[in-house]
């Protein structure tokens, strides 16, 4: 294995392990926090924390057997490092993630009344479930288009929670807003990265690929394609594009995760209906 993708991998996994230990603390502090007033924690508690595991298992999961999904490249030789187990876990850690900050923007937006914040949170879900469709459609017949339609709605729903919680602004205390500020700031950064960079990559890809008259797998082929072969690949040239999103991926994104376990209850955010 080169060097600098053993480097790579080994950061890659040491992250992941701290992130489960992270969670790990996150979830007894939770507890000892509502020690004998298992009442106070509440149903939307719960499911981040519940949520949260998912996505951290998922992105560990990622983490210790990479895999390039479109080329079938992986780092670990196993059936475990396959497309399609890969991708299936990807797709639930994906949903668990979505889910936890349409959970958070619907708590915000009844406790302030904000009617188009709640249609936001309502149709979050919906879409990144269309953005993992678009997803498998690239995957399993290897045409990267459909990684662009995925990539463009992961954009927009992070451009919609942006404009939503600037919305939900003026009906939150001034003690929350520090909170939603930084929400803010995390939210336009990944637009920007998703419509500066990775949109634009997989679109160079796809460009590239109709220029060279590449053949496409059906659906069918796909599944039987991504179910049986893959390939050991430790050249850090095959890996050097994956890099930057895997990185900032399994890292950060989880971080966020983890603390959208330790957000404030909407009702201490929210200053009352407006």
């Amino acid at each position: 294995m080169a060097s600098t993708t053993l480097q790579w991998w080994a950061w890659l996994c040491a992250v992941s392990a701290l992130n489960v230990l992270a969670w790990c603390v996150s979830a007894a502090l939770l507890r000892r926090r509502h020690a004998g007033a298992a009442a106070a924690l509440g149903t939307g508690a719960r499911w981040q924390l519940l949520l949260s595991a998912g996505y951290v298992a998922g992105c560990a999961y990622r983490s210790v057997l990479p895999v390039f999904d479109v080329q079938r490249l992986c780092l670990v030789d196993s059936w475990w490092s396959s497309v399609i187990v890969g991708r299936s876990v990807a797709t639930l850690a994906e949903l668990c993630f979505a889910a936890q900050w349409a959970l958070l923007l619907r708590g915000v937006a009844l406790a302030c009344g904000n009617r188009p914040a709640l249609w936001v949170s309502r149709a979050v879900l919906p879409l990144i479930v269309v953005a993992e469709t678009c997803s498998w459609h690239a995957v399993l017949t290897t045409a990267n288009f459909g990684h662009v339609l995925e990539e463009s709605i992961w954009g927009l729903c992070a451009l919609l929670l942006v404009l939503s919680l600037a919305l939900l602004w003026p009906s939150c205390r001034p003690r929350a807003r520090p909170l939603l500020a930084l929400c803010c700031a995390a939210g336009v950064a990944y637009v920007v990265y998703m419509f500066g960079v990775d949109v634009p990559m997989y679109w160079a890809r796809w460009v590239a690929d109709q220029a060279h008259g590449r053949q496409y797998l059906s659906v069918a082929q796909g599944l039987v394609d991504a179910s049986a072969r893959w390939v050991v690949s430790h050249r850090w040239e095959d890996w050097r594009s994956e890099v930057v999103w895997m990185s900032l991926y399994f890292s950060v994104a989880v971080w966020l995760s983890i603390a959208l376990v330790h957000a404030p209850q909407p009702q201490r955010l929210a200053a009352g209906p407006r």
